[in-house]
């Protein structure tokens, strides 16, 4: 599967509507960037069941600006709409698949369980 170009007003539905989504921050300047393309293009040949999408910084700034986009590459991933990954820089393959891996075999209701109890907490009245 080939990836996606996303925009401010495509990120939300997608990442709500897909399963896994994998969001590539990038911009055509960035060398390191420029080295991680193919290898997440692989990946997407490799995961057609994955959306694999890509925002270019340069033309999509507010919505970098919005998910603090500090760094390129910034590689995301996306659970059932639930942020379950982050982190700038270029992955070699092996790590990639590696993450791949670990994001289908995480436990979604545990995943929202932890949410829950986060903002159970943040909501409690101070003692």
């Amino acid at each position: 599967m080939a990836t996606v170009e996303l925009s401010e007003k495509t990120f939300e539905n997608t990442v709500l509507e897909g399963d896994i989504v994998l969001v590539d921050f990038w911009a055509a300047w960035c060398g390191p960037c420029q080295a991680f393309g193919p290898v997440f293009e692989a990946a997407s040949e490799k995961h057609p069941d994955i959306t694999f999408a890509k925002v270019d910084t340069d033309a999509e700034q507010a919505l970098s600006a919005a998910l603090n986009i500090r760094s390129i590459p910034t590689l995301m991933a996306f659970r059932d709409g639930i942020g379950v990954f982050a982190q700038a820089g270029a992955l070699p393959g092996h790590v990639l698949e590696d993450l791949i891996g670990q994001i289908r075999g995480l436990d979604m209701d545990e995943v929202r369980a932890q949410i829950a109890s986060a903002q159970d907490e943040l909501n409690a009245p101070a003692t």
